[in-house]
C-alpha cells in the first residue's frame, strides 16, 4: 500500500477518537432518531450520537467541520508544516448536522459543511463519511474503553469493552492511523472515502477479506441482498458502491434470483461482494452465479477469485455463515457493464422485477452512495416497520 502524507493530500478527513468540544454536544437539544432493523443513531445538534448496530454501540459522538473552516477558526489546529496538528482537533467547531433521506435501508445525515454520513441498515451496520465538494475534518468519540489499533495506513480496527469489533477503512486517497494517546485519526483527498463497518458478534476470516479488497480497492461494492429486513416478509437490498464511476443496481428478477448489474467506464476488473438471505434467494445451500448470461466458474480459494480479475472469464465464491446468510465474491474479469445473476433453489433469472441502485461519477477511486428499493424489493412491510420500531424502544429502555 502506498502511505499518503500531509503534503501529499491536499485535503484532510480526520477521525479522531478523543473527545468532542463541549460545544459541539451542547449545540443543539433537538434530537431526530433513527431505527432500523439494526442500525440505531441519534442526530443532536453538530453530532451523531450513539450509533449501535444490532445494540451494540460502536461510536459514541462523531460531527465533521470542513478544513477551511476549522483552520480558520482560531483553534489551533494547524502545525508548524502546514499540516493538521491532531492533538488539538478537540477546538474544531463542528457544523450542524441534519437527518436527510432515509429508505427502508439506509439513512443520510448532511452537514452544513457539505459532508455526508451515510448508514446503511445491514449486519454491519456500514456507515461512509463523504467530503462532499471541500475536504472536511471529522471528530469521532468511539464507545467506552474502547480500544484501536492501526494495521497499516488503510485501516484501524477497534474492540469495544463488550468485545464487539468495528474497523475504519480508508478508501481510495486515503489514510487512516492511530495516534498515541490512542486516537483514531486519518486524512484523505477529494476522492477518498473513510468506511466503518461493525462486527457485533465478532469478525470472521471471510470479513477480513472482504475488508482487504475495500480498502486496496479491488472492491467496486457491496449489495446486501434481504439481510437488512429479514423480519419481514418482503426481501430488500442496500447497495454500497466504492469506486467511482461505478454504478451498480440490484434487482430481485424472480422469487430464487438475485441480479446485480455493475457499470464501470474503466474496463479494469473489480470484485462485487453480495451478502444475501434466504429471503431473497430461497436457499443459501447451493448457489449458482451467472455472469451476463453465461454461467461464471466456480472457485475455492480467494487467490483463484483475483486472478479472475482481468482474465479470461468471471470467477465465483461463496462463504456461508451460521446465520443462513451467504457471502458471494464475483470477480468481473472486465467492464463495462455486467450483470451477476445470484440464484438459489429453483432460481430463474428471465423474469423481470424492481431495482435498487447507487453510483459514483468522479475520480479513479473512493465515493460510495447508497439508494432505497422499490415495491417488491426493498420496502420493509408495516409489520416490519413495527418490529424495528419496537426493537429500538426496548434497546432504549
Amino acid at each position: 500500500m502506498v502511505r499518503q502524507t500531509a503534503s501529499a493530500i491536499a485535503v484532510a478527513l480526520l477521525l479522531v477518537a478523543g473527545a468532542v468540544p463541549a460545544s459541539a454536544a451542547a449545540a443543539s437539544g433537538e434530537s431526530h432518531a433513527y431505527a432500523g432493523a439494526h442500525v440505531t443513531f441519534d442526530v443532536q445538534g453538530s453530532a451523531v450520537t450513539d450509533y449501535a448496530v444490532d445494540g451494540e454501540t460502536v461510536v459514541e459522538r462523531i460531527g465533521v467541520q470542513s478544513t477551511s473552516r476549522a483552520s480558520s477558526g482560531g483553534g489551533g489546529v494547524l502545525g508548524a508544516d502546514g499540516g493538521l496538528d491532531l492533538s488539538a482537533t478537540a477546538n474544531v467547531d463542528l457544523a450542524g448536522l441534519t437527518l436527510g433521506a432515509t429508505t427502508a435501508t439506509s439513512a443520510t445525515v448532511e452537514a452544513e459543511s457539505g459532508a455526508t454520513l451515510t448508514a446503511h441498515d445491514e449486519n454491519n451496520g456500514v456507515l461512509v463519511v463523504e467530503a462532499g465538494d471541500e475536504s472536511q475534518v471529522v471528530v469521532a468519540n468511539l464507545s467506552a474503553d474502547a480500544e484501536a489499533t492501526a494495521d497499516g495506513d488503510r485501516q484501524v480496527e477497534v474492540t469495544t469493552a463488550s468485545g464487539a469489533e468495528a474497523t475504519f477503512l480508508a478508501v481510495g486517497n486515503a489514510s487512516v492511523t492511530v495516534t498515541d494517546d490512542g486516537n483514531v485519526s486519518g486524512q484523505v483527498g477529494a476522492n477518498g472515502t473513510v468506511v466503518l463497518r461493525a462486527y457485533p458478534d465478532g469478525k470472521s476470516a471471510a470479513d477480513e477479506r472482504t475488508e482487504e479488497l475495500i480498502a486496496s480497492g479491488r472492491a467496486a461494492g457491496e449489495v446486501y441482498a434481504g439481510a437488512a429486513a429479514d423480519t419481514s416478509a418482503e426481501a430488500s437490498a442496500s447497495v454500497v458502491t466504492y469506486a467511482n464511476e461505478t454504478t451498480i443496481t440490484a434487482a430481485q428478477s424472480a422469487e430464487n434470483t438475485v441480479n446485480v448489474t455493475v457499470e464501470r467506464a474503466d474496463e479494469t476488473g473489480k470484485v462485487l461482494v453480495a451478502t444475501v438471505s434466504e429471503a431473497a434467494v430461497g436457499s443459501t445451500e447451493d448457489l449458482d452465479v451467472a455472469v451476463s448470461g453465461g454461467a461464471a466458474a466456480e472457485v475455492s480459494s480467494y487467490g483463484e477469485l483475483e486472478a479472475a480479475l482481468g482474465g479470461d472469464e468471471s470467477a465465483y465464491m461463496v462463504t456461508r455463515e451460521a446465520s443462513g446468510n451467504a457471502t458471494v465474491y464475483v470477480a468481473f474479469d472486465h467492464f463495462s457493464a455486467r450483470t451477476a445473476s445470484i440464484s438459489g433453489a429453483d432460481g430463474d433469472a428471465q423474469q423481470s422485477g424492481t431495482e435498487t441502485s447507487s453510483a459514483t461519477e468522479s475520480g479513479d477511486s473512493g465515493g460510495a452512495t447508497t439508494s432505497g428499493g422499490s415495491p417488491g424489493f426493498g420496502v420493509v412491510p408495516l409489520a416490519g416497520a413495527l418490529t424495528a420500531l419496537a426493537v429500538f424502544l426496548a434497546r432504549r429502555d
